[in-house]
């Protein structure tokens, strides 16, 4: 588990749906249309956002244990990250809401004003690692629910649900740091040593390997494809800018003698 990429999974979603996706036309590449499909750009959003949580957490200190991508349970569900440190044990759902509008109240979470399940989900997710790592360490663990926002317009924390700290991922590191120290190294130790054994999470665990060097290829091309459409629409720009000055300046030359 230890060595496990992170968004592993969305990584790996999103790849198999892209195999469904044809390949673009010279003239779609051209026009910078995205090689993306509406199914694989979910996957695609998600696993960009938990890439940049992933960096982030980079940032934690050697007395920090990180862990992502952890498949749990019966089925294909996984907890995005786990962190252990000695502020504690915290689980964290990265939630990529670029350009957005996130609100956060006691009970609820908005985005663009719609509902979500946001805080259920992170907090369900955490009392099924708080069970699995107590059972594999034998002592009663307590974990904290994080929701990570990436890439919101804006974020308003009206005030911060009672079970689920909500946070930016420009927050996510000092929240962590900061934290009162509840952990000793050698808690932090076993609580890694169970955390990093597949078994602890998942009843029966296959951890497939992922072709991140074809994601990277894919990251690369959806950077060229919107590089490719902000350029033609500079240019319409460009174009509409002079088209509407070629009647003024013919005004303003005047009649020729």
């Amino acid at each position: 588990m230890a060595d496990r990429p992170a968004a592993a999974s969305v990584i790996a979603e999103c790849l198999r749906e892209q195999t469904l996706v044809p390949l673009r036309s010279t003239l779609a590449r051209a026009f910078g249309r995205s090689p993306l499909s509406s199914e694989s750009q979910s996957w695609y959003l998600g696993a960009i956002g938990e890439l940049e949580v992933a960096r982030r957490l980079e940032r934690l200190g050697p007395s920090w244990r990180v862990l992502h991508a952890v498949p749990v349970g019966k089925g294909t569900s996984d907890i995005d990250h786990v962190v252990i440190g000695p502020s504690g044990v915290f689980t964290m759902n990265t939630k990529h809401h670029e350009g957005k509008e996130v609100w956060v109240g006691a009970k609820r979470l908005l985005v663009n004003g719609q509902r979500t399940d946001h805080l259920r989900n992170a907090e369900f997710e955490a009392k099924r690692a708080a069970q699995r790592l107590s059972a594999a360490t034998g002592t009663p663990v307590a974990v904290m629910p994080m929701i990570v926002i990436v890439a919101a317009r804006r974020l308003t924390i009206r005030e911060q649900p009672a079970t689920v700290c909500v946070l930016a991922e420009s927050q996510l590191v000092d929240r962590l740091t900061t934290g009162p120290v509840v952990l000793t190294p050698s808690e932090i130790d076993a609580m890694t040593d169970a955390a990093a054994r597949p078994e602890t999470w998942h009843d029966a665990p296959v951890l497939e390997p992922v072709d991140l060097a074809a994601f990277d290829a894919l990251r690369a091309a959806v950077g060229q494809a919107r590089l490719r459409r902000r350029l033609w629409i500079a240019a319409l720009l460009l174009g509409l800018v002079v088209a509407s000055w070629m009647p003024l300046a013919t005004l303003l030359s005047g009649p020729s003698s």
